[in-house]
């Protein structure tokens, strides 16, 4: 369906008219640039079928102007959309711990915080349709994204993220109750937290389970993971591997906690010693059951306005070359009449 976006700007077509009849005439000018060709410029462009041929193309230029202003457009039909998704939130541990190099990534070692960008991102980025927040915590728990269907900006700032922006410890409590604040906002049915981290509450004003509470009464699911190996070979020492010794870099790891809380809200625990296992999670929380939402008709829409402007820019180059050809060939053929005359009047001379 064709319709103007600003119907009213047509208002303006006789603005021209009004100009010219309020509007006071110009005084002569003093002086004046002087063109060589000016007069025969001025004999062409001076019959009435040139000042009338003139005019149309100017009339005919602010039209064109006043309707690409309008807003000419384009309504394709109608299309409805369908959307599947859920509203996911993803709690990641930023605290001092999560830079233990218990992980392996292509061969080497690497941090807990390294892996779990990894993972995660792309876990990020799989779901297509969900609408995505990310809260990151430490000491203190802050939304770092709210829910958006932007999902490559999710990943973004946690792969930005970095350790001891919130503080050194481990406020889980807090996490959730944050997330369960912004979930509340969105339908029951869709509320899902997925919590991340490698310790224990340690700081927060809310401890873990009353948070859990509130998360089941709100009807937020949780899901929550718990990351780390549970063991790693500390370097002896400067370095070396005299009076190297292996430990449990997970010993602070309160999978209790986190699986009382996961038995709460009706979600489930989860353990990764290492980044195969972190993704095999994901991927088992990738296959969420999505809810439905309702449908949503939209109609492409098409802008117009470039025709009538790409026209009317044309149409200007054309009035302004036409004088100036007219006048160019006006010229030409004068020399061709004083050359045509001199040499008659040369060839006249020889012969007397």
């Amino acid at each position: 369906m064709f319709e103007f976006g600003l119907p009213w700007v047509f208002i303006l077509l006789p603005l021209p008219i009004l100009a010219r009849l309020l509007l006071p005439k110009s005084e002569p000018l003093s002086s004046a640039l002087k063109v060589p060709y000016y007069r025969s410029l001025s004999r062409k462009g001076g019959s009435a079928a040139g000042n009338n041929l003139n005019l149309l193309l100017l009339w005919l230029l602010w039209g064109l102007l006043v309707t690409a202003a309008a807003r000419p457009q384009w309504y394709g039909e109608p299309i409805s959309q369908t959307s599947s998704a859920r509203d996911l939130l993803i709690a990641v541990d930023i605290s001092g711990s999560m830079e233990t190099p218990d992980m392996i990534l292509n061969g080497n070692p690497a941090m807990r915080i390294t892996a779990v960008k990894k993972v995660v991102g792309e876990f990020v980025l799989r779901r297509k349709g969900d609408r995505l927040g990310l809260v990151l915590f430490g000491t203190r728990a802050y939304l770092q994204a709210p829910l958006t269907f932007d999902r490559e900006t999710v990943a973004t700032l946690l792969t930005e993220a970095q350790i001891g922006f919130a503080g050194q410890g481990t406020a889980i409590g807090d996490a959730i109750g944050l997330s369960v604040k912004r979930l509340t906002q969105r339908p029951a049915d869709q509320r899902v937290l997925i919590l991340l981290t490698d310790g224990a509450n340690t700081a927060g004003e809310v401890a873990p389970l009353k948070a859990a509470e509130l998360a089941k009464q709100a009807g937020v699911k949780v899901y929550t993971i718990g990351v780390g190996a549970e063991e790693m070979v500390q370097p002896g020492l400067l370095g070396s591997r005299f009076g190297a010794r292996r430990v449990n870099p997970s010993r602070d790891l309160d999978s209790e906690t986190l699986q009382a809380i996961a038995d709460k809200t009706g979600g489930q625990y989860f353990r990764a010693h290492n980044p195969q296992e972190l993704e095999g999670i994901y991927a088992e929380l990738d296959r969420l059951e999505p809810v439905e939402q309702e449908a949503e008709t939209y109609r492409p829409l098409k802008s117009l306005y470039t025709w009538p402007l790409g026209i009317a820019l044309l149409l200007s180059f054309l009035w302004a070359a036409i004088p100036l050809l007219a006048a160019w060939g006006v010229e030409r053929q004068q020399r061709k009449n004083r050359t045509g005359a001199d040499k008659a009047a040369t060839n006249g001379g020889q012969t007397a």
